[in-house]
């Protein structure tokens, strides 16, 4: 595993209480960073901003470009673009969306008019376009691209379904590291936020997640949380796989919604949006 170098910045954010928002209704789930702004240097071309109750922003910098990965929520861009100004004064060329929730899409319109572009799964762009018309991707694929900074190749893929019905994972084959999104997020112990407003599916999600430990990587950055590595990741599949047996098989025994929830709560630490939003569409689904 990489070696990473934290640096404590000199700038503040507010811990704002967010439970929802942005499109498909799901917002912020957790893992948060802390309340000042910390960039982690990953490698000397892939430097992790981390603060608040948004989702991680990656900038991968290269022969004098940069791409971010995700943007945080609106009210986080000045912030995010102070911490970035640290690093490189380089122009941000790409934006990628690992997936629609406002946590990681709120500064597109903000990029975007600095001539960033946006890209996303067809799937994120058609989900996101249903509430709401500003900061959608200019820039979609259905499974696969490959994006070229400057000679730094990054591949996307849209891999089925989990978290949402259009998350992505970023892939950076020379330095064998994977951004996971929401797909793989941490919250402290594990925790599933499966938004079925957006596509989410707990049947699905175990099987999207043996495709991406196919690819060849041992780092790993989540869309909330630090940097951890492959083994936590296959954890977390196995995780996702014991939520998907236990519910199927209490359905096959008649046992009610409160008992599985119960059960969630207890056994699988499930609270709050968790439940909320994955609880009855779970039931409904397997």
């Amino acid at each position: 595993m990489a070696n990473f170098v934290s640096r404590r910045l000199p700038a503040s954010a507010a811990l704002l209480l967010m439970a929802l928002g942005g499109a498909g209704n799901v917002s912020a789930q957790g893992g948060f960073g802390p309340p000042e702004p910390v960039i982690v240097s990953v490698t000397d071309n892939v430097h992790i901003i981390r603060f608040g109750m948004a989702g991680n922003v990656t900038a991968l910098i290269n022969d004098g470009l940069v791409a971010l990965i995700d943007t945080k929520f609106e009210m986080d861009f000045d912030t995010v673009m102070e911490q970035l100004r640290t690093i490189t004064d380089a122009p941000v060329a790409f934006v990628i969306n690992t997936h629609l929730h406002g946590d990681h899409t709120g500064g597109n319109v903000q990029l975007q008019a600095l001539q960033a572009k946006v890209i996303a799964s067809a799937n994120a762009r058609r989900i996101m376009s249903e509430t709401r018309d500003t900061g959608l991707a200019d820039i979609t694929f259905d499974e696969h691209m490959r994006l070229h900074l400057g000679d730094m190749p990054l591949d996307l893929y849209y891999l089925g379904r989990g978290h949402t019905d259009g998350d992505i994972f970023i892939h950076l084959p020379e330095d064998r590291i994977l951004f996971t999104g929401d797909q793989f997020a941490l919250w402290g112990e594990y925790d599933a936020v499966i938004d079925y407003a957006s596509g989410g599916s707990a049947r699905e999600w175990p099987r999207t997640l043996d495709k991406a430990l196919a690819l060849d990587f041992e780092t790993v950055v989540p869309g909330h949380s630090g940097v951890t590595d492959r083994a936590m990741m296959t954890g977390y599949r196995d995780y996702l796989v014991r939520i998907r047996d236990t519910v199927a098989q209490m359905k096959r025994q008649g046992r009610t919604r409160e008992e599985i929830q119960e059960v969630m709560e207890t056994e699988f630490g499930w609270s709050g949006l968790s439940v909320r939003v994955g609880v009855d569409g779970m039931i409904a689904e397997l």
